[in-house]
């Protein structure tokens, strides 16, 4: 039945995928899963048109830019509602940076995907528990890796329920264009060259011609740019070797990455 509905909808208007899915399933056993980027706030904003009481959800990572909770609050302004925040587990978290410390990350792939994990994936995995059915804002022009994207699928990574992804055939400009329409706030960083917005020691912006996730990890060669939420990486073979500054990206404004 999924795999009939979603070649149906595939290439509908995402808000015929979304309502498709609030005529399935309970208000308190769905969710709008958003990092805060272009697409995923559509996807919330699509939803809220269509039940105002929708839930909308967010993993605060503990390391992100400060224009991201600043965002965060102009968005609960402008929905005028409130908007789920869910954390790492401190005890799991205290563990990781104490064994590896803050700034892991720069040394292999492993330890970057181990860090996502504990800051973002297992938030993630937590607040499914009790989910049926989960919509997130990719995109099949985002990746190689999520080329192949459904606008909707059964998440066997999170025992089976249903994800919707009903961004999968937009492109970029289609979202952009949303987002104008509809008068949406957009994130700040986006007018600073970023075009995909993580962690501020992760996340750079980009040059003019360089892929929208080059700036995501951008010290890591030979694996896709995911962190674990939405695909498993192929990991490089070899450690990444950290960039000249690493020490100190990590530190600064993401601005001045």
């Amino acid at each position: 039945e999924l795999h009939a509905e979603s070649r149906r909808l595939d290439g509908a208007h995402p808000q015929d995928v979304i309502a498709w899915s609030l005529d399935r399933f309970e208000r308190q056993r769905r969710v709008v899963v958003t990092g805060l980027q272009a697409e995923g706030v559509a996807v919330a904003d699509m939803a809220i048109a269509l039940d105002a009481r929708v839930r909308v959800l967010t993993i605060d990572t503990g390391r992100l830019p400060a224009e991201t909770s600043a965002y965060l609050d102009a968005l609960r302004a402008h929905w005028g509602r409130n908007i789920e925040v869910v954390h790492p587990e401190r005890t799991d978290l205290e563990r990781f940076t104490g064994e590896h410390g803050s700034n892991p990350f720069y040394e292999s792939v492993q330890l970057r995907l181990d860090c996502c994990h504990v800051r973002k994936v297992e938030p993630l995995e937590r607040s499914l528990r009790d989910v049926d059915c989960w919509m997130s804002g990719l995109r099949r022009r985002q990746s190689t890796g999520r080329a192949n994207t459904s606008p909707i699928e059964r998440d066997h990574r999170h025992g089976g329920i249903v994800k919707l992804n009903p961004l999968a055939a937009w492109s970029g400009d289609e979202v952009r264009t949303y987002m104008r329409l509809q008068g949406l706030p957009e994130h700040p960083l986006y007018a600073h060259g970023y075009r995909s917005i993580g962690c501020a020691p992760c996340t750079r912006a980009v040059a003019p011609g360089e892929h929208a996730r080059a700036g995501r990890w951008w010290w890591e060669n030979g694996i896709e740019k995911e962190c674990g939420v939405h695909a498993t990486p192929r990991l490089a073979a070899l450690k990444c070797v950290p960039p000249a500054d690493a020490a100190t990206t990590s530190t600064r404004s993401p601005r001045s990455s």
